[in-house]
């Protein structure tokens, strides 16, 4: 069976999976500003994803995170869009300044939360609460189009 993570299968028609059918993949860094940031204790599956950015993602996917106590996501940023909801647990959700990196903004984030995070804002996370916690990441690229 192919998760609907699974791009393999380019064909444009409905594709229904259950999330336990999707491989859960643990992430042990994310990239920001040329040098690699360790991530604690986080894992995803993709639920859903269509389309190349031409640097490994997707244009559209749909991502179920799973997040250890304690666990977190350092700074970084990337060239799409997302919206995070939060399923269970509580999350400590960090903006940071793009111009210096500086602590920007700090929200606390339970279940029912909803986070945009815009094309290249700084940001992480951590779970703040005493069991795995998991969200929701639609990730989606936007164009704007030529001025000219």
């Amino acid at each position: 069976m192919h998760c609907a993570g699974d791009n393999s299968n380019k064909e444009k028609r409905m594709k229904v999976v259950h999330w336990k059918d999707c491989e859960d993949k643990g992430i042990a860094q994310f990239p920001y500003r040329g040098e690699m940031r360790e991530v604690v204790g986080t894992s995803v599956r993709w639920l859903s994803r269509f389309g190349d950015d031409g640097h490994g993602y997707p244009e559209y996917g749909l991502r179920l995170f799973t997040v250890q106590p304690d666990g977190q996501i350092p700074i970084h940023n990337h060239f799409y869009h997302q919206t995070m909801y939060i399923l269970d647990g509580e999350f400590e959700c960090w903006a940071f300044a793009a111009e210096s990196d500086q602590l920007a903004e700090k929200k606390t984030c339970g279940p029912g939360s909803s986070i945009f995070v815009p094309s290249m804002e700084p940001h992480g996370m951590k779970n703040i609460g005493k069991e795995p916690a998991h969200f929701l990441c639609c990730i989606c690229n936007v164009y704007e189009e030529d001025a000219g």
